[in-house]
């Protein structure tokens, strides 16, 4: 397809392409003339990955290059790419654990001891995840709030069951490549909505117990 049609087919502006195949963010389409590309379908895919972490996840432009570059990974396997790629992704909004600070040497306890309740390798655990999941601890416990592994591990057991239907998810895809940008692309879009789902939850799980069965139709609104 010429670049009016990938514009048109992904609803972003052939200056906006031009823009991403500058910064290296597209590969570039198959020359036909000296002035003119052809693209195919994983330059779509692409662009939707694109704006996923740009308009989504906010990500600066230099930072999407780098989760981009780790999805090749050439000579890599696909689980060893995933972990890359997912590694790229910026960590939450929690600042780097202080590595001096007992707080964080409890957490760190912690989330070893979850990790191991579940059969985690911590040579396989992702830097940038592991070192904020550690800081967020360590700010629970210095607010006095629960941190330690038995707390913990209700949150760990969901989290493994939605990273197994997330990767039930990949099996409907063809590629190693569209599998690993699939994954990258719902992590990143997925996130809002499992942040509004658990506060959805809340409040339905928060009427319940106030007032009994909720009733059909009753949304739980305002519970807190």
């Amino acid at each position: 397809m010429r670049l009016a049609e990938l514009s048109e087919r992904s609803g972003v502006s052939p200056a906006t392409i031009k823009y991403y195949l500058r910064e290296q963010l597209l590969p570039p389409g198959e020359l036909v003339t000296t002035r003119r590309a052809e693209y195919g379908e994983e330059h779509l895919r692409r662009l939707r990955l694109v704006r996923a972490l740009i308009q989504i996840g906010r990500m600066p432009v230099a930072t999407a290059r780098e989760v981009l570059v780790a999805l090749q990974g050439e000579g890599l396997d696909q689980n060893s790419r995933l972990g890359l790629a997912m590694g790229a992704l910026p960590p939450g909004a929690e600042p780097d654990p202080e590595p001096d600070d007992p707080a964080t040497e409890l957490a760190r306890q912690q989330v070893a001891i979850m990790a191991e309740e579940l059969g985690w390798n911590p040579k396989e655990l992702p830097v940038a995840a592991h070192r904020t999941l550690v800081a967020a601890l360590a700010t629970l416990a210095r607010l006095g709030y629960p941190y330690d592994a038995a707390h913990l591990r209700p949150y760990a057991r969901a989290a493994v069951r939605i990273a197994e239907s997330d990767l039930d998810l990949l099996d409907e895809y063809d590629t190693a490549l569209e599998k690993i940008e699939t994954a990258v692309a719902l992590t990143v879009l997925y996130e809002p909505v499992l942040l509004s789902l658990r506060r959805l939850a809340q409040a339905q799980e928060s009427h319940r117990r106030q007032h009994g069965r909720l009733r059909p139709g009753n949304s739980g609104e305002g519970a807190v």
